[in-house]
């Protein structure tokens, strides 16, 4: 049983066998010493990780400029360059032949390396045995070579991120988280260089600091600058910024920065962020075309208010809020008079005319927090938030004196005389009446008015119902 144990332990340790004075000893430590030597000719370096992927053993004093001690109980994976992205031939039990992977340097920098590893199954350990060798650093070309094989790893690795995605913003953090990891900076955001450096030229981020750094990244990109720049912040943190400029107008910069002190940005990371650029600028666009679709399903194509649906929806959100907040809500339905007779005598262009000029003497009568709409036709609706039938009635006044004069400015000389015949209904806070019969009041107090002479306004109480 003794010599069991102590024949276990030599195959870890061969000094264990020479201390004991046992005959096998110098065997197995010439046998370990010519294995490690063909290691060296095969590899620049071998390793071994534990069950838990933490490194056991190197078969060189010195791993990529790193002292081997220094890495021996360390998590393998943080000598990944980009951890997440791409192969990682760390994992316990892995299995890999000539497999291409980047490891960081001590000095900050990354190798590409071909790693070969299997199992180690030694004693019933779960871990893994690999060689590596670096193919990065043979001479120039190869370098260059492997550092466009870096880059279409990372752009690989975005492209399968954002074909996981369906919305822009969604596409646009993948894109930035994968930078972090791929760049080892500190933070990455998309700002807009059309607005102040405030909280609202920040389109995207990822990471930290973006609000603390953003007067300082704002001052050091050119109104004008269309080429990457790489310098250092007032805070001495490397700044890495890549403007771009959009088809539709849009002008915005990709910003990477490291922690203050960090090592500056090199060639091969200034390249590789001017490529994600062209990726950035297409997921604009793309942001940019899916917020002017849903502008079009909210909106009426030619007055630009909002269209029926979308009044109904905003109005029975804000209601929920002005219960909470204990305050009314005041509907008014607005419809022009004698609207058909100025299509029959001046034509459809003349009717969408009246059409746009009553959206916009709807916006300028009420507050821009207040909802307008166009619900079809010749039938308008506002949502007045927090306002009783007073302030709603006094609304209605301005528009009942303002709206002929305005019409008759505005519309080709001899048209029909245009004026608005307008329902208002009000709902108290907390109130459980249902907004399809407050619609249903206001509308009717609407037609009502249209009945008994038009070109006024008048006031649906709770229960009204001609």
């Amino acid at each position: 049983m003794r010599d069991d144990k102590l024949k276990t332990d030599a195959m870890k340790r061969p000094e264990v066998l020479i201390e004991a004075g046992h005959p096998l000893g110098q065997a197995l430590l010439e046998s370990r010493q010519r294995w490690q030597a063909f290691v060296a000719m095969a590899a620049d370096f071998a390793y071994e990780t534990d069950e838990e992927g933490r490194f056991v053993f190197f078969s060189s004093e010195f791993v990529l400029g790193w002292p081997a001690q220094t890495l021996l109980g360390q998590p393998a994976r943080a000598l990944l360059a980009s951890p997440g992205i791409g192969f990682d031939p760390f994992v316990p039990g892995m299995v890999a032949r000539g497999q291409r992977v980047w490891l960081r340097r001590a000095d900050g920098g990354a190798v590409c390396c071909s790693i070969t590893c299997q199992p180690l199954a030694d004693f019933g350990a779960a871990g893994s045995r690999g060689l590596a060798q670096d193919i990065s650093a043979q001479d120039s070309r190869d370098s260059a070579i492997a550092a466009s094989l870096r880059r279409n790893d990372v752009m690989d690795h975005i492209l399968w991120r954002m074909r996981r995605e369906v919305l822009a913003a969604s596409m646009m953090q993948a894109v930035l988280e994968s930078l972090l990891a791929a760049m080892g900076a500190q933070g990455a955001a998309v700002v807009n260089l059309l607005c102040e450096p405030d909280i609202g030229s920040v389109l995207h981020c990822a990471g930290d600091g973006v609000m603390a750094l953003l007067p300082s990244i704002h001052a050091m990109i050119p109104p004008d600058a269309m080429e990457t720049l790489a310098g250092t912040l007032p805070e001495d943190q490397p700044l890495l910024a890549c403007p771009s400029l959009t088809r539709f107008g849009e002008r915005a910069a990709l910003t990477l920065w490291r922690a203050p002190g960090a090592r500056p940005w090199d060639a091969e990371e200034i390249q590789l962020a001017a490529s994600v650029t062209a990726i950035i600028r297409i997921v604009l666009e793309h942001d940019s075309i899916q917020r002017e679709l849903a502008r079009q399903a909210r909106t009426d194509p030619l007055t630009g208010l909002l269209n029926r649906r979308s009044f109904l929806e905003e109005m029975n959100r804000r209601v929920e809020r002005l219960d909470r907040e204990g305050l009314p809500g005041t509907l008014m339905f607005v419809d022009l008079d004698f609207f058909k007779a100025l299509n029959d005598a001046c034509g459809h262009e003349v009717g969408d005319e009246a059409l746009t000029l009553t959206a916009q003497l709807l916006r300028d009568t009420v507050r821009p927090a207040d909802l307008v709409a166009r619900l079809g036709g010749d039938e308008f609706a506002l949502w007045l938030d927090g306002s009783d039938e007073l302030t709603a009635a006094e609304r209605g006044e301005r528009l009942r004196l303002g709206a002929p004069g305005y019409f008759a400015r505005e519309l080709p000389a001899g048209a029909p005389a245009l004026s608005m015949s307008i329902g208002i209904a009000c709902r108290r806070a907390g109130d459980t009446e249902d907004l399809e019969v407050l619609m249903h009041r206001a509308d009717s107090v609407m037609y009502e008015v249209k009945r008994n002479g038009r070109g006024h306004w008048k006031v649906a109480h709770e229960g009204f119902f001609p």
